[in-house]
């Protein structure tokens, strides 16, 4: 059975990143695009990005070209973050959720391990009242740690605290090195094999529909039915 969620054995220096965090601060972060799915503010900014712009905070899976932001220039210790994971980085975004801010139960269909991407969650900036709540588990993330989530289960967040939660949000696309380590912490990689996926007609049938939605995350998915890793 594929786990909802994997804090990994890893722990990233706080002070390194709430220092690089604070020169991110200085630029202006567009608010998330996803308005009906949050009550409050949650901002976002890119530190690698489609267009290369640190203010493109859309997701866009499985381009064949994602860009550095030069506002990771800034970041040198964060770089040595994403060097340390030996896969591909897509999107690599900065996401601060408000006091009283509250992100609704959604799923990001598409963005599990399964389905060949993934998305890593490091906090850089809590407090105890940050809530993650996925498929009714109520977890809470520490400064400094590393997860993982299967962003296709029902989730949300919510902060009751009296500061700014921020995460680094690392997309990225699985391999020989993550499917080891993944194994490492329990999560049954031999699992996930083409035999999973979907026949010709069903992604046809799909795509029609999705296409239909005309939002960011339909389009998201059919990307990734088009290139065949769903």
């Amino acid at each position: 059975m594929r786990p909802t969620y994997i804090k990994f054995a890893l722990n990233y220096d706080v002070q390194k990143l709430q220092q690089e965090l604070q020169s991110c601060l200085e630029q202006e972060w567009p608010l998330h695009f996803n308005t009906r799915d949050f009550d409050g503010t949650w901002k976002s900014i890119s530190l690698r990005s489609a267009s290369g712009s640190a203010t493109d905070i859309y997701a866009h899976p499985n381009l064949s070209t994602h860009l550095d932001t030069p506002l990771l220039d800034n970041t040198p210790y964060i770089k040595e973050i994403l060097d340390s994971w030996q896969c591909e980085k897509e999107n690599v975004r900065l996401l601060a959720l408000s006091p009283g801010s509250h992100i609704k139960p959604h799923r990001d269909n598409g963005c599990a391990y399964k389905d060949g991407a993934f998305r890593i969650h490091i906090p850089i900036t809590s407090n105890p009242g940050v809530y993650f709540t996925i498929e009714d588990q109520q977890l809470q993330l520490q400064e400094g740690e590393c997860w993982y989530m299967d962003f296709s289960k029902t989730h949300e967040i919510i902060n009751e605290g009296k500061t700014t939660r921020v995460h680094l949000i690392i997309d990225a696309l699985k391999n020989e090195w993550t499917d080891q380590l993944f194994e490492q912490h329990g999560y049954p990689v031999a699992s996930d094999q083409d035999g999973n996926k979907y026949d010709e007609d069903t992604i046809t049938k799909m795509i029609a529909q999705l296409t239909l939605m005309n939002t960011p995350t339909a389009d998201a998915i059919i990307a990734r039915l088009r290139s065949k890793k769903i």
